[in-house]
């Protein structure tokens, strides 16, 4: 369980919804949580349940299964990225070292658990935290990495660049 303790976990958005019964009302919890290793790894889970904890505990245990690698180039992205997702857009371009994480809300919290450190970000569309999320996820699917694109050519990166 060592793998466990280097990983940040944090809590984005926690809604509580009630519905009204016979006897009065029943709460029940959805959590979203962002669980990063802060090397460039990733993930995000949303769970549901009757108490708080529970709630969380699942939301950590699915963020730890979907988790992304993140290709960085030192403390940034190496290009610019529009995330989209269903009516949701994050455009995120790389910054240079000391800028900052210029982003906000849920945006903020990923850049940070990935080890992101330098990064402008802007969200646009829907302000639906889970969507904002997905957003995000899906840009750093469309991020390329150089080495991977040099391989797939059959050339060395000195090659590229030059």
């Amino acid at each position: 369980m060592d793998k466990d303790k280097e990983y940040v976990e944090k809590l984005i958005k926690l809604n509580r919804v009630a519905k009204v019964v016979k006897g009065g009302r029943r709460f029940s919890f959805s959590a979203l949580v962002i669980v990063g290793d802060q090397k460039g790894n990733v993930g995000y889970g949303f769970g549901k349940a009757n108490d708080v904890a529970e709630a969380i505990r699942k939301s950590i245990e699915k963020a730890k299964k979907t988790m992304v690698k993140v290709p960085m180039q030192r403390t940034t992205i190496p290009h610019v990225v529009i995330g989209r997702y269903k009516s949701a857009e994050v455009f995120m371009k790389p910054a240079a070292p000391g800028t900052g994480v210029i982003a906000g809300g849920p945006v903020r919290a990923i850049m940070d658990a990935c080890g992101v450190h330098d990064i402008m970000s802007k969200s646009l569309g829907s302000q639906n935290t889970l969507n904002i999320v997905k957003a995000v996820f899906a840009g750093f699917d469309e991020i390329m990495d150089a080495k991977e694109i040099a391989k797939g050519r059959g050339k060395t990166l000195q090659e590229m660049w030059s």
